[in-house]
């Protein structure tokens, strides 16, 4: 849904990475912080309830991560394993997040219903990134789906940040939500495989 939006966020990242591509760091660099960085606020802020601070970390390591991309495609160092880092961890600070914030619906926020509709959350994504690179592993293209990465991380920041600031019921819309659409992208992408494997005349 927010693929229209990459060029402009592009050219926006683009000065960003031509200045840090005058310096040692390197895309793999950015991209490592950026996961880090996000498992570590997520984990260390959301089960202890400070969920606007939190989403605000997550965000700064989020913008962070994007660099990396636009610092490799100015260095010229875009590769396969750049490219196989940069998704295997972005499946860690996601998973931080919404497991992060399940620990505290379940202590601190005493919902456990929602902090399963969280751990859905988080598997769901997972498995959604999964159908992708095994489709992609036998040469069919799956780049489908209501809610790819990036549409999925700002709902459930977006939720998690009005939450900490007292907007009420918005935690629990944006998990319902956000489940619903995870849901729905994998079955999606299950079926774009299916099609696209299907032999013809079947």
């Amino acid at each position: 849904m927010l693929k229209a939006l990459r060029p402009g966020l592009g050219r926006l990242l683009t000065p960003v990475g031509k200045a840090l591509a005058r310096t040692p760091i390197t895309p793999n660099m950015l991209t490592v912080l950026g996961a880090v960085g996000m498992a570590a606020g997520a984990l260390a802020l959301f089960p202890t309830g400070h969920l606007f601070a939190g989403c605000m970390v997550c965000t700064g390591f989020v913008l962070t991560d994007m660099l990396d991309g636009a610092l490799a495609r100015i260095k010229g160092t875009s590769g396969k394993f750049g490219a196989f880092l940069d998704s295997t961890f972005d499946r860690i600070g996601d998973a931080c997040v919404f497991g992060g914030i399940a620990i505290w619906l379940a202590t601190g926020g005493h919902d456990k219903l929602l902090a399963l509709v969280a751990l859905f959350c988080l598997v769901a994504g997972l498995l959604v990134s999964y159908a992708k690179a095994r489709a992609e592993g036998l040469d069919v293209k799956c780049d489908v789906g209501i809610a790819e990465r990036t549409e999925r991380l700002l709902i459930g920041l977006v939720a998690i940040g009005l939450a900490g600031l007292g907007v009420p019921y918005v935690l629990a819309i944006g998990l319902w939500v956000l489940a619903v659409l995870s849901a729905i992208t994998f079955g999606q992408r299950v079926y774009a495989v299916r099609k696209a494997t299907q032999p013809a005349g079947t």
